[in-house]
This record gives C-alpha cells, sequence and structure tokens, in this order.
C-alpha cells in the first residue's frame, strides 16, 4: 500500500538526485569525467529501487542514480564514482558514474557494468539463470525469502540491440525470474524514436511469445509503484520474466558532454517538462494532507545532503597512479604443477577424449559447475564429440544445448559466475567466437579491473581451432591474435593429451575467464606426424598451471657449444610441423611449446633464447601482424645481446580465409619442406 510515509521518502529520494543534477551542472570544471543523471526518469527509477532487497540482483543503465539510492545507496558514494576517487566504492576511480558494482550485504547485489546501452541484458540474464540453478539444485540459502529476482535496467533505444533479444529469447524459453525494465524517453542520444525504430519496446515485446509485460507513466509515481510492484510478485512468485515499459521525459542532458541545448528544440524540452515527476508527486503528497512546511524542509534537507555529500567527495582522495596495474585477474590457486601427469599403467588417450574427461571430472567434484553450449547436449554431445555422454551422466540441466547465440554463450557466463557458478561453455567454431566479440571485450575481460576486483569473471570458453581435413572457411580458422589483443583474460592452446586434461583442469580453478583453443585436427590424432597428441591419460588430481612452457625436443649440447643449434617456439598444430623438420637436423633443434599464450612463459623462452642465440617463431595462423610476429619483436626487444640472427617468422598465407580445397588448404599452410629451409637458413648465420 501507498502510505504517506512511503509517499514522503520517495519524494526525499527525488528532490535529493535532482539536487545532484543541479550541483553537478553548477560545477562542470570538479564535474569534468562525462556523465548522465536521472532527471524526469526518478519516479520510474525510485519505484523499482523501494522493491529491490539484499537477496536481489540488479543491473542499472548510465543514468540510474535515483534507482541506485532507492536502493540504498549513498549520494556521497555515487558521487565519488562521478569525480573518479580512490575510495569510490565500486571501481576505484576506473569507470564512470553510475557504472557501480557492489557486493554489500545489506543492498542487493550488482556486478561489473558496461556502459549498458543493451549489452547489460545477456549478463543479467546469466544472473537469472544462476538463481534458478541455484534455487533447483538446493545451492540458496535454506529459508531465503524473499527468493531472489533480478532487475535489469534499459534505455529504450538500446532494445533494438540484437543482444536484448538474445537475452530475452533466453529467458522465457528458460523461465527465468527476470524483469526487464525499460525506461522510455524518446531520446536515443539525439536520435528521436521515429527515426531509429518502428515500434517501442512494448510492442516489440509482441514477438516474444511468453514474456509478460506491463506499461505505465513512468513520471508517476504511484503509478510507477504500483506497476512494479506487480511485476516483481510475479517473477518472485511466478518465477518466470516480465517487461515493464515505463514512458518517461528527459529533462537534462543525454550527458555532460552531449548537452541538450546540442540537438533538442525549446517546444520538445517544454513538451517534456510538463511531465516532471517532481511536481506531480509534490502535489499528490500535498493531497495526502502532507502540510506545506514538510515538503519545504524535506527539500532544503535534501539540497544540504547533497551539497555536503558533494564538498566530502571533492575532499576525498584520488588514486594513487601506482595501483593502475592492480586487479587485471584474480590471484589463482593453481601457480605449481601437481597429481601424477603419467600414471602408472595409464592407456594413451586421444586429445578429445582427454578434454572429455576433464570436464566429467569437474562435473563430478562441483555442482556448481554447468557446461552448455551449440550442440553440446544429449543428442549429439558436441560436433567433435568432445561432450559426449555428459548429458546423460549429469542431466540436461547441467549440460545443455543453446541456440545460435554466441554472444548470449559468451555474455550469461559473467553473471553465472557472479552468482557463484562456474560455467564451461563452448562456441563450435573458431570462425564463430565474434559475435560473442562484444560481451568478450566489454563484459568479461573489464570486469575484474572495473569492478575493483570484486567480479573476476570465472569462466572456461572452450573453441576448436585450426585447419584440417578440408573444414573450409569458417570452420578451420586461427583466432589467437585477436583474441591476445583482449587484455584481461587468459589463453590456452594444448597440443597434446596429457596437457589438454592438465590445463582444463587448471583453467576451471582459475578464477579469471580462460579460453582453451582446442585443435580439431589433434583431436583424434588422424593428421599424419601427430600421433604424439595421444599420452597416457593423467590421474584425476593432475593440473598444470597456464604461464608454463615445455621442451618437447632438446638440441645436443655438442651442438648449442658450438652455435650450430637452433630453438623454435611455437604451439599447437606447429608442434608436429616443428618435429617432422627437426628430424632432418639430428640434435640441432631445439623445440618449446608455449601451451599457454597468455600468460607467456617469458622465463622460458629468454633462457631458451640465450642459450642457441637463433629462434625461428612458427605459427598455423597467418603470419602478417600476428601473435608469432608480435613475439618475435619481443625476443628481438628483450634478448638482443644473445641473438646470432635476426629471429625468423613462419605462419601460414596471407588470405583472409582457410580455402575448403585440400590441395589450396594446404598450399596456405606451411609446408614441412619450407619450414626445413627456414632451419638451413637460420643454421647458416
Amino acid at each position: 500500500m501507498l502510505t504517506t510515509d512511503l509517499l514522503l521518502h520517495a519524494y526525499r529520494i527525488m528532490v535529493t538526485a535532482r539536487s545532484m543534477a543541479a550541483i553537478y551542472e553548477d560545477n562542470r570544471t570538479i564535474t569534468k569525467y562525462v556523465h548522465s543523471t536521472s532527471a524526469g526518469h526518478e519516479a520510474i527509477q525510485i519505484a523499482a529501487g523501494l522493491q529491490l532487497t539484499p537477496n536481489d540482483w540488479f543491473s542499472p543503465y548510465y543514468r540510474d542514480d535515483s534507482l541506485m539510492m532507492a536502493a540504498g545507496f549513498e549520494p556521497q558514494q555515487l558521487m565519488l564514482q562521478l569525480l573518479a576517487k580512490a575510495t569510490d566504492p565500486f571501481s576505484g576511480g576506473r569507470s564512470y558514474y553510475c557504472h557501480p558494482s557492489s557486493r554489500d550485504a545489506d543492498k542487493p547485489k550488482i556486478m561489473h557494468q558496461s556502459s549498458a546501452t543493451g549489452m547489460q541484458a545477456i549478463p543479467a540474464t546469466g544472473i537469472a539463470q544462476a538463481l534458478q540453478y541455484q534455487l533447483q539444485q538446493g545451492l540458496l540459502p535454506n529459508g531465503l525469502n524473499p527468493l531472489p529476482v533480478v532487475l535489469c535496467s534499459l534505455g529504450d533505444g538500446s532494445v533494438t540491440e540484437g543482444e536484448v533479444s538474445e537475452a530475452w529469447q533466453f529467458a522465457i524459453l528458460k523461465q527465468l525470474p527476470i524483469i526487464y525494465l525499460v525506461q522510455d524517453n524518446g531520446w536515443s542520444i539525439s536520435a528521436a524514436t521515429a527515426e531509429v525504430r518502428v515500434m517501442n519496446a512494448f510492442e516489440y515485446a509482441d514477438g516474444f511469445k511468453g514474456l509478460y509485460k506491463l506499461q505505465c507513466n513512468g513520471a508517476h509515481f504511484e503509478e510507477s509503484y504500483q506497476t512494479l510492484q506487480q511485476a516483481f510478485a510475479y517473477a518472485r512468485t511466478e518465477r518466470k520474466p516480465v517487461l515493464v515499459h515505463a514512458t518517461v521525459p528527459l529533462l537534462g542532458h543525454h550527458t555532460s558532454g552531449v548537452r541538450r541545448e546540442f540537438y533538442r528544440s525549446k517546444e520538445d524540452l517544454q513538451q517534456h517538462s510538463l511531465n516532471d515527476p517532481i511536481p506531480h508527486l509534490r502535489q499528490t503528497l500535498l493531497q495526502a494532507g502532507i502540510v506545506e512546511t514538510v515538503l519545504l524542509e524535506t527539500e532544503a534537507t535534501a539540497r544540504q545532503t547533497a551539497a555536503t555529500a558533494f564538498q566530502m567527495a571533492v575532499e576525498a582522495p584520488d588514486p594513487n597512479p601506482a595501483t593502475v596495474t592492480e586487479h587485471i585477474f584474480a590471484p589463482t590457486p593453481i601457480t605449481e604443477e601437481k597429481g601424477e601427469r603419467s600414471p602408472k599403467n595409464a592407456e594413451k588417450v586421444l586429445m578429445v577424449d582427454a578434454a572429455l574427461h576433464a570436464i566429467e571430472e569437474i562435473l563430478a567434484a562441483h555442482p556448481e559447475a554447468l557446461l552448455y553450449g551449440q550442440d553440446v547436449g544429449s543428442r549429439l554431445g558436441g560436433v567433435f564429440r568432445e561432450a559426449a555422454t555428459l548429458a546423460e551422466k549429469f542431466g540436461d540441466h547441467r549440460v545443455f544445448n543453446t541456440a545460435i547465440q554466441e554472444a548470449y554463450i559468451v555474455g550469461s557466463t559473467a553473471g553465472m559466475s557472479a552468482a557463484g557458478l562456474k560455467p564451461i561453455v563452448e562456441v563450435q567454431f573458431a570462425d564463430y567466437i565474434y559475435p560473442g566479440f562484444n560481451q568478450l571485450v566489454t563484459e568479461i575481460a573489464k570486469s575484474c579491473y572495473l569492478s575493483n576486483g570484486k567480479f573476476p569473471v570465472q569462466m572456461v570458453l572452450r573453441i576448436p581451432t585450426g585447419a584440417y581435413g578440408g573444414g573450409g572457411p569458417y570452420h578451420s580458422g586461427s583466432i589467437e591474435s585477436t583474441l591476445l589483443s583482449i587484455k584481461g583474460i587468459k589463453v590456452v592452446y594444448p597440443s597434446n593429451a596429457a596437457d589438454m586434461k592438465g590445463l582444463m583442469k587448471a583453467a576451471f580453478y582459475d578464477p579469471n575467464p580462460v579460453i582453451m583453443l582446442e585443435h580439431k585436427g589433434l583431436y583424434w590424432s588422424k593428421v599424419p606426424g601427430t600421433d604424439g597428441a595421444k599420452m597416457p591419460e593423467p590421474a584425476v588430481d593432475y593440473m598444470l598451471p597456464l604461464g608454463k612452457a615445455a621442451r618437447i625436443l632438446e638440441a645436443s649440447t655438442q651442438h648449442i657449444k658450438q652455435g650450430t643449434s637452433i630453438c623454435i617456439i611455437t604451439y599447437g598444430m606447429g608442434v608436429y610441423w616443428a618435429k617432422q623438420a627437426a628430424q632432418a637436423f639430428a640434435g640441432q633443434v631445439e623445440i618449446v611449446d608455449l601451451r599457454t599464450l597468455f600468460p607467456l612463459d617469458e622465463t622460458c623462452i629468454a633462457e631458451t633464447v640465450t642459450r642457441h642465440g637463433k629462434v625461428f617463431v612458427l605459427t598455423e595462423e597467418q603470419q602478417n601482424n600476428s601473435f608469432a610476429e608480435a613475439l618475435a619483436y619481443r625476443i628481438t626487444h628483450c634478448c638482443y645481446q644473445f641473438l646470432d640472427a635476426p629471429v625468423e617468422v613462419m605462419g601460414a598465407l596471407n588470405t583472409p580465409a582457410v580455402p575448403i580445397h585440400l590441395a589450396l588448404e594446404a598450399a596456405m599452410l606451411p609446408a614441412i619442406t619450407e619450414i626445413e629451409k627456414r632451419i638451413e637458413k637460420l643454421l647458416a648465420y
């Protein structure tokens, strides 16, 4: 029921938020970082925030400061982020105003936030996915009341993003407890509604069968509160998704840097001001019997609260520049090789089976672990059979198919991880990763850093990669250089079954996002010369830490002393090409298998380069602008005084894709004869 106390509480937050916006505008030389405020949106935001409990999660968007305060956050906390102060509780001075993250026990939890123009829908839905699984499996605290739900806040313009559609599809399909609150102010920066979309979010939702939807005038607090009350009750009890579409005025600027006078007419601004939520709620309070003096006192107190908070935030310390590299990754517990790599009487296994067994052992030991992706479910078990029988053993609730939604597969792991689950997900081929790049770059990679260490994303992303057997374009690509351009993720590339299992285990226990690049040509050792990828299967407890290279072949001491040796630094299929080519140079070639591309075993590389003085970096990837070329530069830069020759680099030809015909595929890839010529060239120096 809407009591006068509740209405007065909402009014206090509303006028505080508006006072804060005025202070920001009056102090533009101090509030120099780009920000948006909730001016005009206050009523719907406060109505939503007051429904949230400490059991819930929510995902605000970049102008949700009123929602934040209604959920329990103080003005000064928001202002510390506005001014990028060291004591900013959300990001430690690393991110914009209203880009929060919080694990405060007395408030709803907020995972890392990007700029939230649609991207937040997938991670937020991932949280709801986690809550559903935890409730079904008894992993939530006993007696939790009320049951948790997720609130995902969006601007109407962001609903045109395809990723919002992916989130809605999954939420409806799986019947997840999430509320999508769409605040529609009629503008997408400088683009008016009629310019950029043919329908609003409420109308668009007609195409999503099974999505319960509501709409209201988001400038009227009473109507907004009752609508949100209905939405939360439905999500909490039915455990199903809800859309709330609220029309609101935009009274402030898009941001402090994109100002309303740049693109809006006086008539448009005047029309929006007629729907200002503050006068409306003020009149409601007067009609409810609250006297004018109480309202004036409330307004004066709000202005003073905002002014005092701002002054305290201004005086707070700035971040120490020395902390700039903190929290890129969370510390991993797996720092040493452990367990039995080659148990007595262990049978040799294929790489694909080593991966399968590693995942099976993980799922058996960890009820918080799940596996999902395209075609990994019980009917097929992965297109390479890398997940065969897992759904049958662990159930469709833990091993399941997704639609062709790479963005959802990747991005949902951020929400799953935040809520305490440990997802292992698959993208069917390396060439298919690109639709998931927005989530990987914007959400996954930045989460630990921009949340100041609160939300590292613990996930393993499996990606079959590499050329083999005429797989052709879109099924044979190498993507390591593209991945390695992203800071905040780890990239692993095993070349044999023992490494596959040990690295998979270490990746699972690493609290950071790890990508496993798994060469499909090595899965079954069908490519001539790759029989060595089959190895005795390590024990259940075996783990191989990330960032440790291995010497696959050693040169003779005599050749090293005589200066007639070289080292080949490679990974993946390159290991087997190098081994074949080295047969023609007995004792003269040392081969280092990197195993992990990031973190990189720079100690092993430097020591190897120093001993030999001649270096050959070999990759399957197209050579120009590749990781291999970058590595060659780093070797030259760091080990220049030990080099006896320029660092040699060889990769595939620089074609846009791997052609399908076997002869063309072979012509594109490094040939053994060409590798031998490069070795001869180096030895001749």
